[in-house]
């Protein structure tokens, strides 16, 4: 028997990419999901597939269907109230929902910082981090009154810092994604102060970064990108979204007391670290097909 079964499992992003990878390895786990999304409807990006993901959850007892929208109060309320209406508790937390950059920036996702405007930061900050506040505010309060619970935000490495000859750098500074990045760096430190918060309520707070990660727009960002001769050239081939999947189910197994909590973890690293697969055995070759890389893009 799982570790996972029966655990009450809220996730925002659901629809697409590492949501839905989430959202189909709890389920496969014998966990009932409370899967939240901006949109169910197809997009441009959609498959045939991702119309029979959708089918697949609706006639799953297991699984609530919800039409999400993490800056809205009253549709995050009616997402918790249907699941504590049929499941009475929750268990664990993802907040994967997100702007990224090339939904405010397409198709290429890149702008100069001093050429964003206020309205920019102000969108972004909106779903990035309120609406993860927001979620966690929620979906928070019965891991408190049972003192259990798992909470994990999905972040960018392009948040992260790194010492070199006794100063702070960014860890990549090209990237030209603001205010993505300043949005992922602020979930961050957000989450580090709630994990040392609520610690004695026995509800853990971690972090994850994923690695370069074929997802919903990606091909299209790409192709712009090379047509307008943007990129260093030095992208990684991508990863399919399972490959972050190990690293959410083995947190949703941990509370504070199992002294995993006020972390973020390197999703590539951690699957390495403890066997579960490479780099490379996460490659994503289709979409490597249409990477910056002209060498990762040939082969």
């Amino acid at each position: 028997m799982s570790e996972l079964e029966g655990k009450v499992v809220a996730i925002t992003g659901a629809a697409r990419g590492m949501g839905r990878a989430f959202t189909e390895a709890y389920l496969e786990q014998g966990a009932k999901v409370v899967a939240m999304d901006l949109s169910w409807e197809p997009t441009g990006f959609s498959t045939d597939d991702d119309s029979a993901y959708l089918k697949v959850l609706q006639t799953n007892d297991n699984a609530i269907v919800s039409t999400t929208d993490v800056t809205s109060d009253e549709q995050l309320d009616a997402s918790f109230d249907a699941m504590m209406a049929k499941w009475g508790t929750c268990d664990v937390l993802i907040n994967d929902a997100a702007m990224r950059s090339r939904n405010l920036f397409p198709p290429t996702g890149r702008r100069l910082t001093l050429d964003t405007t206020d309205e920019d930061w102000t969108k972004m900050f909106a779903v990035n981090v309120f609406g993860a506040l927001k979620a966690t505010r929620r979906f928070v309060r019965p891991m408190i009154e049972k003192k259990s619970g798992s909470i994990m935000s999905v972040i960018s490495s392009g948040a992260l810092h790194s010492s070199f000859g006794g100063a702070q750098m960014a860890f990549r500074p090209s990237s030209m994604e603001m205010p993505y990045q300043s949005t992922k760096a602020a979930l961050l430190t957000m989450m580090f102060y709630l994990a040392d918060e609520i610690k004695k309520d026995n509800v853990a707070v971690n972090l994850m970064v994923p690695g370069h990660t074929r997802t919903t727009g990606f091909d299209e960002q790409n192709i712009a990108r090379r047509e307008a001769g943007i990129g260093s050239g030095r992208a990684p081939a991508p990863l399919t979204p399972q490959h972050i999947v190990p690293l959410a189910l083995f947190l949703g197994g941990r509370d504070a007391a199992s002294g995993v909590t006020g972390k973020c973890f390197d999703a590539t690293t951690w699957n390495i670290e403890h066997g579960i697969g490479t780099q490379t055995q996460f490659e994503d070759l289709a979409g490597a097909a249409v990477s910056e890389n002209p060498a990762v893009a040939g082969r």
